[in-house]
């Protein structure tokens, strides 16, 4: 199974988180707008990211007559929900200048936790999931 799409969206997303970073300890005020901007672009793509991998990559998964991997996807695919259904959340509510600017601290906290969940998981499909899927 090819899986380059998703890697290449992985590269995107870790760039994303990282520029998100980077403008954050700027100053969130100072940068509000660039942050929205940012934030609109990355959920984009996660969502896209999400999306393809629910039509296409965990069903192939679990038909592909591999015990393991469709125990494996199973998984990766529960587990995703609660990090996807956060970071949506969060997205939606900060892709705001005004209410960056208005509560700096609250977006600085909760980007640190959503972030970093959506950071955690992409090395770890990275490690683990997709060198499974490409030994297949």
């Amino acid at each position: 199974m090819n899986i380059d799409r998703f890697k290449h969206q992985h590269v995107e997303i870790l760039s994303g988180i990282s520029l998100l970073r980077r403008l954050s300890h700027q100053g969130v005020s100072d940068h509000a707008v660039d942050i929205a901007h940012e934030l609109k672009t990355l959920a984009q793509v996660v969502i896209q990211h999400l999306a393809i991998e629910d039509r296409i990559l965990y069903p192939s998964l679990e038909q592909s007559g591999n015990e393991r991997m469709a125990r494996m996807s199973a998984d990766y695919q529960s587990d995703m929900k609660g990090i996807a259904n956060a970071f949506i959340n969060f997205a939606r509510r900060w892709a705001n200048a005004t209410m960056l600017t208005r509560n700096p601290e609250g977006f600085r906290a909760e980007a640190n936790t959503v972030l970093k969940n959506v950071h955690d998981r992409m090395l770890r499909e990275n490690r683990e999931f997709y060198p499974a899927i490409e030994a297949l």
